[in-house]
């Protein structure tokens, strides 16, 4: 069964990392599949600086609301920053990283979620 809350949650993270200018920001719902989270929202920074500053403004968006990662992993080398909020992990890498560890060819059979741009993007037949 899906949480709307937590749907909702992921799909505003994505647009965070989206208007934040993160490349090939992509949602899978793993919760059939898992028991560490019901959703990943997967994104790609430039650069670490890029990848640091993505995972820094969906805290202080989300923060603002009273929402707070309930643990973060990555900010050292930021090739790979993890965001955990309980039912989302948030997982953003430089492209390097990305194509090594290649979550979404492991979690390929994960059901993936339109986010609100790709949804507005079809919505404008763009």
């Amino acid at each position: 069964m899906v949480d709307k809350k937590i749907l909702d949650l992921a799909t505003q993270i994505a647009g965070i990392l989206e208007e934040k200018k993160a490349q090939d920001v992509r949602i899978f719902r793993v919760a059939d599949r898992t028991v560490i989270a019901d959703y990943f929202v997967i994104a790609t920074g430039t650069s670490s600086t890029h990848v640091k500053a993505l995972t820094d403004e969906v805290e202080f968006k989300l923060g603002e609301e009273g929402k707070y990662p309930t643990h973060s992993e990555g900010y050292d080398h930021a090739g790979w920053i993890v965001l955990d909020y309980d039912s989302i992990l948030v997982h953003v890498f430089q492209k390097d990283s990305r194509e090594f560890f290649k979550l979404e060819k492991l979690w390929a059979d994960a059901e993936e979620i339109k986010s609100h741009m790709d949804a507005k993007k079809e919505g404008n037949g763009k």
